[in-house]
């Protein structure tokens, strides 16, 4: 049975599950939920224990891949290019929505009596206490971080990337049989790292039925109602980037089938909606756009893990449609200007706060003071950020694979969405060193 059907009847089972448990179901003694949570945290400490090496060598060796300083930057520009306007569509689009369907508004009166503010506002607000736009620098520190490994350890993992860029950037000039050992050494590793990555996602119809059985145990579905015009303009508006803007682009600038790269990716967006974690399901989604869109690991290796820390477009919408709710909610004066305002700051946060705990809802209240509203307003929207934050994920990974194919046809690869997946699985092997060979 092949991988995301697996997955998707995990999903179906930990669903049924999960509605059939409470948090303080028990069998044979052991609580369930305990149980859900413990085969979960296992499947994602797995995933992110490969994602550091993962990262690493993945991307020095796709910086000694690309050929020279040229390309290099050239590669560099359209990865920006591209990653800045995906996220400013899906904040555009977002926007677009949530003036659509108003769901700050229920029969001309501003809904906030009527939502309530959620019981654990007080825990969340604490939880990001002393975090705000001054994050920022905190950012750009963490771009060069004075302890590497102690960065890598918290999970900031611009400084990672940065220091692999540069380490990758001057072992390409070195000539020196010392560097070309130094080459195949690391080279050894990313192969080494792809085997024991391969031997995790085995596992993860098992990581999924966890993850998922755990959420609707703990919600439910009636978490929702309270919120549900929120929620199905947040879903409506993630569902418009990602299966008319995205696939617009794949079609019209990469020359492939949209729906051919979305059965390819099928297992990480299944991943990424479970684990709600763009860095965990990173290396799956590696695996997916090399071996099953084939794309070479001279581009996928360059763009999917900066992609993964700083290209958000799932959580930018999310941000912009939430503050515009929140906003509605208390009845707020929304002008083009106050709107304008939404827009930028949902487009930066999603970039600069992305490798903070808590991200979103960080970024959501640097949003609300730039506008003018308390922070407790947060507490309107915290019922249903857990299984939006899904959602969202799924659309951030699907974004950074989306980007990922149009950078490798901007470059010239032909084999990209070029065969059925089957086929290009089993030719996978063959292409393992077609980047190394460009440049």
């Amino acid at each position: 049975m092949k991988l995301h059907h697996q997955i998707f009847i995990a999903m179906l089972l930990a669903a049924l599950a999960g509605s059939l448990t409470h948090p303080d179901t028990t069998l044979l003694g052991l609580p369930l939920l305990a149980s859900y949570d413990l085969i979960g945290s296992l499947f994602i400490n797995a995933l992110k224990m490969v994602v550091v090496p993962l990262i690493v060598t993945a991307i020095i060796g796709g910086i000694v891949g690309v050929g020279d300083g040229k390309n290099l930057g050239r590669m560099g520009l359209k990865t920006v290019a591209l990653y800045l306007t995906t996220s400013l569509m899906a904040v555009l689009v977002g926007l677009m929505v949530v003036n659509l369907f108003t769901p700050g508004v229920v029969d001309g009166t501003p809904a906030k009596d009527m939502l309530g503010l959620a019981k654990d506002t007080d825990n969340v607000l604490a939880s990001i206490e002393g975090r705000g736009a001054g994050d920022f620098t905190e950012i750009l520190k963490q771009m060069l971080p004075p302890n590497l490994i102690a960065a890598a350890a918290n999970g900031q993992m611009l400084g990672l990337i940065v220091f692999s860029l540069l380490f990758g950037f001057f072992l390409r000039t070195e000539d020196s049989p010392a560097g070309q050992s130094l080459r195949n050494i690391i080279e050894g590793i990313y192969q080494v790292i792809i085997k024991i990555t391969m031997l995790i996602i085995r596992f993860t119809p098992l990581g999924v039925f966890g993850l998922i059985a755990a959420t609707v145990t703990r919600t439910g579905l009636d978490a929702i109602e309270p919120l549900a015009w929120f929620f199905l303009t947040v879903i409506l508006a993630l569902a418009f980037h990602a299966l008319v803007f995205m696939p617009a682009l794949v079609f019209l600038l990469a020359r492939r089938s949209p729906l051919r790269h979305l059965q390819a990716m099928t297992p990480a967006l299944l991943t990424a909606f479970s684990s709600a974690s763009s860095a965990a399901t990173l290396p799956l989604t590696m695996d997916c756009v090399q071996k099953r869109s084939g794309v070479s690991k001279r581009s996928s290796s360059f763009v999917l893990p900066l992609g993964a820390t700083v290209n958000m477009d799932g959580t930018a919408l999310y941000e912009c449609v939430a503050a515009m709710f929140i906003a509605q909610a208390y009845g707020m004066d929304l002008s083009l200007a106050t709107q304008f305002m939404i827009v930028i700051t949902a487009l930066l946060t999603s970039i600069g706060v992305a490798s903070i705990p808590a991200a979103s809802l960080v970024a959501i209240t640097v949003i609300l003071a730039a506008i003018g509203l308390p922070a407790e307003a947060l507490g309107l929207i915290l019922v249903t950020d857990r299984v939006l934050d899904m959602f969202r994920t799924a659309v951030n990974v699907w974004g950074d694979s989306v980007v990922t194919v149009l950078l490798a046809r901007s470059e010239g690869e032909e084999q990209v969405l070029s065969l059925p997946v089957a086929e290009m699985e089993a030719q996978a092997p063959e292409r393992a060193h077609i980047g190394e060979d460009q440049g």
